[in-house]
């Protein structure tokens, strides 16, 4: 497993649609693997591909840490069949440190998806699954939370956001593994 880095605002990468999973070989395996290995390291409750540099409709989730219960999920090719409610929350991302604000989902959601070994599930969450479950589906569709923020929240994020735009342009579109060595400077 490898720990990948987590792609910022500005990052082409975070704007592209991903493609649909042909075959869930090998390597989307150890992709996913990867992310979760990631995710944990981020102290994140979800990571989807583009992430990490592959536009792959992959995504990881496990809000454990806010939901006891919960088992880490594995989503490929994750579609929403079925919408409940709405709640506003506040939501961060990995991908934006430091940023947070509210946005308006649905309360629950049916999706149907692949797991890991590619048999198709049909699983519901409500809360933080839920949310977080939706946050990362846009991500397969290049759409940023902050996408969903009020204009006003965005205004007064607008120096942060600059500036996390400068580091993402700066980052490489694909996948990159992150060495102990850079870890450590």
């Amino acid at each position: 497993m490898a720990l990948l880095e987590i792609k910022k605002l500005g990052c082409d990468t975070l704007k592209q649609t991903a493609h649909p999973v042909e075959e869930v070989s090998y390597e989307i395996k150890q992709l996913v693997d990867d992310m979760f290995e990631t995710m944990y390291a981020a102290e994140g409750i979800g990571l989807a591909a583009p992430q990490v540099g592959a536009l792959h409709r992959v995504i990881v989730l496990d809000v454990s840490p806010s939901d006891p219960g919960f088992e880490a999920r594995v989503l490929i090719n994750p579609r929403i069949v079925w919408t409940a409610g709405e709640v506003v929350g506040e939501e961060g991302c990995l991908s934006l440190p430091g940023v947070a604000g509210d946005a308006k989902r649905a309360a629950q959601v049916r999706i149907e998806a692949l797991d890991k070994v590619g048999d198709l599930q049909t699983m519901e969450f409500d809360g933080i699954a839920a949310r977080a479950a939706q946050h990362e589906i846009d991500h397969l569709d290049g759409v940023l939370v902050i996408e969903h923020f009020s204009t006003i929240r965005r205004n007064l994020l607008r120096n942060q956001l600059r500036k996390l735009r400068r580091e993402g342009v700066k980052q490489s579109p694909g996948p990159v593994e992150i060495t102990a060595e850079a870890l450590e400077s």
